[in-house]
């Protein structure tokens, strides 16, 4: 079961490459969801199932890596990211726009989301990124409405 946990919550191992850890399951997320953006009800599942495992592996991981949200556990990079694409143009505009807001988000952590982090075991490790993914997604629908981004 441990080998399940770690599997899943390192999002197949990306979690313990020794550089930028977080950013590369973030770019891999990116790469699934560009994959399979063309089916709608595909994306639903693979982040339903994302959100899932997350949820499930994600606080036993960090009990098994010893330190809160260790840098090992990554899944939550990818729903995040995943949120962040949601409802908008797969452009390369887009997902360069997308990709940089979510890590500065993530790594700069304002308010909501340095509270969120705090919660207990998976809840805190998997929201924070959720909620980045979801003012990334405010903020690039927001610049699309605007015209200030174009399709």
């Amino acid at each position: 079961m441990d080998r399940l946990v770690k599997l899943f919550a390192t999002f197949f191992y990306l979690g313990e490459l020794p550089v930028m850890p977080g950013t590369v399951a973030s770019l891999a997320g990116l790469l699934l969801y560009v994959a399979i953006s063309g089916w709608p009800q595909v994306v639903a599942v693979v982040f339903i199932a994302i959100l899932i495992l997350g949820f499930f592996s994600a606080g036993r991981a960090e009990k098994l890596f010893g330190k809160k949200d260790a840098h090992q556990i990554v899944i939550d990079e990818v729903a995040g990211i995943f949120l962040v694409f949601i409802g908008l143009p797969i452009t390369p505009l887009c997902l360069v726009a997308g990709f940089l807001v979510f890590r500065a988000l993530d790594i700069v952590k304002p308010f909501p989301v340095g509270r969120v982090e705090k919660l207990a075991g998976s809840l805190g490790i998997m929201a924070d990124d959720l909620v980045c993914g979801l003012f990334t997604n405010i903020v690039l629908q927001s610049l699309f409405n605007l015209n200030v981004l174009k399709v």
